[in-house]
This record gives C-alpha cells, structure tokens and sequence, in this order.
C-alpha cells in the first residue's frame, strides 16, 4: 500500500545518521563551481532565500553567493535564526516581501530550504501579485508535521505544537501556490520523509529529485543547478525541468516507485 498524509513516518536512523555527508557535500560544491558557471545567468530579479530551522543566514552564503553570481538580486531572510513562527516572523517576512519586489520594481521569487520552504509557499499564497515563482529544498508540506526527525525540536523552538497551523499565513500548508513552484527533494533525506516534500504535479508545479542529504541540500551541487535553471526561466513563460541528456543520469526520475 502506497504511503499517504497519514501514514508516513520519519526517515529511519540510518539515514539520520548518513546526514554527516553534508560535509562531503559542501566540498563537492566548491569543487564543482567551475562546472556550475555553466548554469544559465539570471535577468537580475530578487530572490528571497529563507532557512530552516533553527538555522540562520549564515547557513545559505554558498546558494546566495552562487545566484548573486548568476545576476540575481539576492536577500537573507535578516531574521537571525529560524526558531518557527514566533510573534512578528511572519510579519516580518511579509514587510521584507513588500520591501524586495518595492525596492526592484518586480515580483520576487523565493527560495526556502526545509522550514524556509514552507514559508516560501504560504508567503507565495498571501502575496501572488509580487511572487514570480517558489522552490523549496526538503520542505515536508504533504505529510504529517511527525514524520520528520525534527519535529521535536520544532515544538521547543517555536513553543507551538509541530500540528499546529495557523490558517490565516497562506491557508493550507499542501495547497499548491498560485504560481510557478518547484519542489526539490531527495530519497535520501534523513530528516524528512521523502513522500512528504513532493509537489502534485500540474501545468506550473513539478518535483525534481536529486540524491542528497538534507542538512546538505542548500550547498548540493545538483541542487544549486538546479536552483539556477529553474530561476533563469523568463517570467511568465514556465516549463517544466528538462531532464533529457546528462541530466537524466544526475536527476532521477522522480515519478519512478
């Protein structure tokens, strides 16, 4: 029986265990920025990256610095670490929102790793008139808020229960945004069930997989092409992820069982 919402539980300890290769990972990353200079040049836009939890922005440096390359406008969230939505983040999100797509003249796309993902998402809900596009890196919104290895942790950063919505930021966590969104997520993951970061594919949401652990996926260096490719697509004329090529032997189909 396939898992859905409810059943799905949280990565075995295992795979826990395997998120030490995020180290590894960072290194791939610096060893592949020659390779990655080949990504496509973005047209300047604002990109918002948010972290996950209990991370800050000193934990996206090597994302921001390689979209600040490619000719985006880039941002932190500038709310020091990610503790959940305490009094005045979301606020806080939307005025910097506001602040970025002001400041450019343009909409805004948003990049959110894990927990930063899921704001990216409700953000894009609120605001769709100044949101262009969202990806989110591990981000759980499918499943249960439990069948995580860090929801724990969750409720004694935030204060809140890990199931505990609150429907006035965006609705719905699962509900697709009313823009283009892309879900990158990793079988792999030792921290998210897996099933539980996947998008439903429509006319503007896809999921790209890659195999990466999840405290390594804002540095990956699959990721960070990804990242770039899906941003460098003119706005208002979104396609879905090209996987033909070389790309089929680094992005795993991610419709396969």
């Amino acid at each position: 029986m396939p898992a859905t919402a409810d059943t799905l539980r949280a990565p075995s300890k295992t795979l826990m265990f395997l998120e030490g290769r995020a180290f590894h990972e960072l290194g791939a990353f610096l060893g592949a920025l020659p390779l990655l200079s080949l990504a496509p040049k973005g047209d300047g836009h604002p990109v918002l990256v948010l972290p996950g939890l209990v991370a800050s922005d000193t934990s996206t440096p090597p994302l921001r610095g390689f979209l600040r390359d490619r000719g985006y406008t880039v941002s932190g969230w500038r709310q020091g670490r990610n503790m959940g939505l305490r009094d005045g983040v979301q606020h806080a999100m939307v005025d910097l929102v506001h602040e970025l797509s002001d400041r450019n003249g343009r909409k805004i796309s948003l990049v959110g790793w894990s927990l930063g993902g899921l704001y990216a998402r409700q953000l894009a809900k609120m605001m769709p008139e100044r949101v262009r596009s969202v990806i989110t890196l591990g981000s759980p919104f499918a499943g249960s808020p439990k069948a995580t290895n860090a929801w724990r942790v969750y409720e004694l950063a935030s204060g809140r229960g890990a199931e505990e919505e609150d429907h006035r930021f965006g609705g719905s966590l699962a509900e697709t945004p009313p823009v283009p969104t892309t879900a990158i997520f990793s079988r792999t993951d030792g921290i998210c069930a897996w099933q539980g970061c996947m998008e439903t594919p429509s006319a503007q949401s896809e999921n790209i997989e890659v195999e990466s652990s999840h405290c390594g996926m804002g540095h990956h260096p699959a990721v960070v092409y990804a990242v770039a490719d899906r941003l460098a697509q003119p706005e208002g004329d979104w396609m879905p992820f090209d996987r033909s090529g070389w790309r089929s032997i680094v992005y795993p189909d991610p419709a396969r069982q």
